[in-house]
Order: structure tokens, then C-alpha cells, then sequence
């Protein structure tokens, strides 16, 4: 820092100025005696004329802390971003306690200045450390490759990496929590045990896939089978049809649901979408 700052002749004091911090903590900055919080790094490279990836290189991909403090903000600066109360449900993400529900993902990932497949991705980095993995995006993509199937397989995943070891819900609380979604008693501890190890051949009440979605914090469409998912693609392709103006553009979430399309499916949409333009870029059908 104090290399680049002497080279580019900036005072330290217009550094602290650019900052918003004294010009004591930038002297101990340099000296070595105390180092800056991460979030704190975008202003110093903007300060210093310098890419941040230059000045500050990191070894690896980002995870979901890298990205917000990328962004230059702070888990505080989080819950107007996403309409809560608190940071709670980033903090829980960046931990790799809990994934984001589907709902903050688009919020987050335009304050952050990414994508939402680069988001997602970021994500499943922090659920990866937080697994004592290398959330490598190799990985990564060898388990999109090992995507359940089954409702069972389904909650095992989410149980088994949305929560630390030993913190996994119990078929109890699962059960409770559904019975108050519903607003009356529509399953049981035993039920529930029963969807989870597939014991149970019966399709659950739609009150009860919504009540497993609400809880587990993922869209709807997560319990879906493949048919269904493959009908709201089509779907989205219609959308996408629909938005073309002499070739294939971006699709915008919308006439589906209130929520708009999940962010997976938006992901395999546009990656379609890349595939058709490189294809047919003139193409508008």
C-alpha cells in the first residue's frame, strides 16, 4: 500500500479522506501494525488508482463474503438490500449454516455487482468451507451433477448441508413447523420421517410441499418432480421467445408466479440462450 500510494504521489492523509478513516489507522495500516477490514479494500484500490484484484489479489474464487465485502459493504448494510429486520439470513449463508432463500438472491446479487449464477455459485463455496471441503468450482459442478431426484434425496441433501453437524432438525420440528405453515394439522413427526426415507410411495398435499419449501428456505419448485420443472422451463422459453428483439436476449423473470422464474432455472435459460445466439444470432424465433 505505501509503495503504490508513494509511487502515485497520494498523500496519506487523502487516503484516509477517501476511506473514512483517521489518518492514524492508515499509518498503521502501512506499518503493518494492524490491517483493514476486508470491506474496506474496494475504497483503498479506488483511492490508489489500482484494480482490486491487482492490489489485493486472492488465491481462488470467491465465496459469498468475498462478494459482499467486494462490494464494499457490510452485513449490516444487508437487511434494507433484502427487506429483513437483520442480517441473520446473509450471515447464516456466509457461515454455510443456511442457503439464502430464493427470494434475496436477485437483491444480493445486484448490490453485489454479479450475476445470480455467480452468486449462487459463491454460495455453495461458503457451504463448502463451511463442510471442511474445497469448494473448488470442480467440486462444485460434480455435485450439479449428483442432483437428487427423489423428495427423500431431496431432504437429505438439505439436511445434511444446510445445517452444521448435529443441528439438523428432527422430524418434530420439521412436522411442527409445516403444521403452523398450514395453519392446521396436516402431517406428523412420523410422516415426515416416512417422506424422508421413502417409506412414504404417496405424492404429499401441495399444503405440505409448501409448508417442506417455507421451511427449508428454497423455492417450491426444488420438490418438484423433473416433469414439472421441465414444464416451467418450457414456459420460461416461451418468455424468452417472446422478449427477442432481432436475436436472443437476457430473459426477465416474470408471469409465472409473484416470485417470477427460480434462479436455477433462470441460469439454464440464459446459458440456452448464450448457446442460441452463438449458434443463430440472427435468428428471432
Amino acid at each position: 500500500m505505501r509503495s503504490v500510494r508513494r509511487a502515485a504521489e497520494i498523500l496519506q492523509a487523502d487516503v484516509a479522506a477517501g476511506v473514512g478513516a483517521a489518518d492514524s489507522t492508515v499509518a498503521g495500516w502501512e506499518l503493518g501494525s494492524s490491517v483493514p477490514d476486508q470491506e474496506k479494500l474496494p475504497a483503498l484500490a479506488r483511492v490508489l488508482g489500482q484494480r482490486l484484484d491487482d492490489l489485493f489479489p486472492r488465491s481462488g474464487p470467491p465465496d459469498l463474503t468475498d462478494l459482499r465485502c467486494d462490494a464494499g459493504l457490510y452485513r449490516k448494510d444487508t437487511p434494507p438490500i433484502i427487506g429483513t429486520k437483520s442480517d441473520g439470513p446473509v450471515a447464516g449463508a456466509e457461515g454455510g449454516v443456511r442457503p439464502l432463500k430464493e427470494k434475496y438472491v436477485p437483491a444480493l446479487a445486484h448490490a453485489y455487482g454479479v450475476t445470480v449464477n455467480e452468486l449462487m455459485r459463491a454460495q455453495e463455496r461458503s457451504i463448502a468451507k463451511a463442510r471442511g471441503e474445497e469448494g473448488s468450482d470442480e467440486s462444485i459442478d460434480t455435485a450439479a451433477e449428483k442432483a437428487p431426484r427423489t423428495l427423500a434425496e431431496k431432504m437429505t441433501l438439505l439436511l445434511e448441508r444446510s445445517y452444521p453437524a448435529g443441528a439438523a432438525p428432527g422430524d418434530e420440528e420439521i412436522a411442527a413447523a409445516v403444521n403452523r405453515y398450514a395453519g392446521s394439522q396436516v402431517t406428523t413427526a412420523e410422516k415426515v420421517e416416512a417422506l424422508r426415507t421413502s417409506a412414504d410411495e404417496e405424492t404429499p398435499s401441495p399444503i405440505v410441499m409448501e409448508g417442506l419449501a417455507e421451511f427449508f428456505g428454497v423455492a417450491r419448485l426444488y420438490f418438484e418432480p423433473d416433469d414439472a420443472v421441465a414444464r416451467q422451463v418450457y414456459e420460461g422459453l416461451r418468455l424468452m421467445s417472446a422478449a427477442k428483439s432481432g436475436k436472443v436476449g437476457r430473459v426477465r423473470a416474470r408471469g409465472l408466479s409473484p416470485a417470477g422464474l427460480p434462479a436455477d432455472v433462470l441460469s439454464i435459460l440464459n446459458h440456452i440462450a448464450d448457446e442460441v445466439e452463438k449458434a443463430a444470432p440472427d435468428t428471432t424465433e
